[in-house]
């Protein structure tokens, strides 16, 4: 086997603390061989998100209030099983929690700033409009 390819990098120079990651395998449903029923493959990482000094605070108040339904006593668990190897399922499992905390700590998009249609668009769009019900009404056979 290799070695993890970390640091998870979750936004500039923040990333996972590996120290503060905490790992769990079981066995896997899925695809296996004739080792499907002695290995565990299937990987749980949990992250204490509530403890961690990882974390900027204003990142960490943003994560916490966006994940509160995930949250259990402050922990974020992330699961992975797609991949027969343990090895490959942490990766999967680790990049999982790096991305979901990249999203959650994204700072909130900027408000919409609500703009008025310039009154030539809105006369041309009318003008148009009719036209074209014009062309339709002289469509119809009542002149023949």
């Amino acid at each position: 086997m290799g070695v993890m390819s970390g640091p998870y990098v979750i936004r500039g120079s923040v990333s996972l603390p590996e120290a503060e990651l905490m790992w769990r395998f079981s066995r896997s449903s899925g695809p296996g061989g004739q080792h499907v029923n002695t290995s565990d493959s299937q990987v749980e990482l949990r992250f204490d998100l509530a403890a961690t000094d990882a974390l900027p605070e204003v990142w960490k108040a943003r994560a916490l209030e966006r994940l509160a339904s995930r949250l259990v006593g402050g922990v974020i668990s992330v699961r992975a099983s797609e991949h027969r190897s343990q090895w490959r399922n942490r990766e999967t499992a680790a990049v999982r929690l790096a991305a979901l905390l990249a999203e959650v700590t994204a700072p909130p998009p900027k408000p919409r700033i609500k703009r008025k249609i310039p009154r030539g668009i809105n006369e041309r769009r009318l003008r148009e409009k009719k036209q074209r019900g014009d062309t339709k009404r002289g469509r119809s056979g009542r002149d023949w």
